[in-house]
């Protein structure tokens, strides 16, 4: 760790001497050493000097950009079903998408999109649920597809997104784009009054940065150029003209037993040839409920309610 001057953070504003730190890519296990640097006043993280072509870094065995997959006729009938059950009460039927879209507010035939899609899977399932205007953006994809009448996959950047939308959705996408602020502000662009922007993103606030540093998985440098902390997120969303609905932590035990991999040296991609034993996975999970219950987990998912 070192300290230096002339940063100004992403998320509070503050000009700063931040601390910085050196980390290494470990997803794919390249070694590659990057600086980072810790806001003094709000506890952001932020990539210094990124890569100037991050293309390299989302090869096609990246998690997101693997192939759709795509249910058979009974199957998404069944699909469907479970979200109309659930929708009407029966919450223990909940799909993936299903509380986001809850406190959200956004229905069957609300306009929904997804910043950073990857292959559209999300959506896929959403449609599936019959879920009616589905629109997903990501410049990483292979290419653009119009999958059926009502979902669309756009080869775009958030920046080249247009229409009105009731719902955006950013799930660990945020973090991938290099200035918080103008995707924010674009969001709000492409918002309706009193729509509602997800962003699902991983904290600053977590414990596991606090006792374990530059091995906290969720560093995934350099493909996240910044980490907010709570406050963070909350000052720059409030900046733009947001209201803060709600702030749901939902980490897993992911943040243990990948950090737990870092620690050894062993890459993410290599994750299948270290076991834990199932004791120590049932108290990574125990561990996480714990955390996100006391707000010290390393991901949330932020409701973002436009004003006006």
């Amino acid at each position: 760790m070192s300290i230096d001057s002339g940063y100004s953070c992403y998320y509070c504003g503050d000009k700063q001497t931040p601390e910085k730190y050196q980390a290494k890519e470990m997803m794919f296990g390249t070694g590659e050493c990057f600086e980072l640097s810790e806001c003094t006043s709000c506890g952001s993280l932020q990539l210094l000097n990124p890569p100037s072509d991050l293309s390299i870094y989302y090869p096609a065995t990246y998690y997101s950009l693997q192939e759709l997959v795509i249910s058979g006729p009974l199957k998404k009938v069944l699909k469907g079903l479970r979200y109309a059950l659930f929708a009407s009460g029966f919450r223990f039927l909940k799909p993936v998408f299903g509380e986001w879209v809850r406190w959200s507010g956004a229905g069957l035939k609300s306009r929904i999109a997804d910043i950073g899609c990857g292959n559209g899977q999300l959506l896929y399932e959403m449609h599936a649920a019959g879920f009616k205007k589905l629109d997903g953006f990501d410049p990483f994809m292979e290419k653009e597809n119009k999958m059926t009448q009502g979902f669309r996959l756009f080869k775009k950047s958030i920046y080249d997104a247009e229409g009105e939308y009731d719902l955006l959705m950013m799930h660990h996408a945020l973090e991938h784009m290099s200035d918080p602020e103008q995707v924010l502000s674009k969001c709000y662009e492409l918002l309706a009054k009193g729509g509602c922007l997800l962003v699902r993103i991983p904290l600053a606030d977590a414990q596991v940065w606090k006792e374990d540093g530059v091995n906290w998985v969720q560093l995934d440098v350099p493909r996240h150029l910044h980490i907010p902390s709570v406050k963070g997120l909350k000052v720059l969303a409030e900046k733009i003209g947001f209201n803060v609905k709600r702030i749901d932590f939902d980490s897993t035990e992911f943040q243990f037993w990948g950090t737990e991999l870092y620690k050894m040296g062993i890459p993410l991609k290599d994750a299948s040839s270290h076991n834990f034993s199932k004791k120590l996975k049932k108290e990574f999970q125990n561990k996480a409920l714990l955390f996100n219950q006391k707000g010290l987990g390393d991901q949330a998912c932020f409701y973002l309610e436009r004003r006006n």
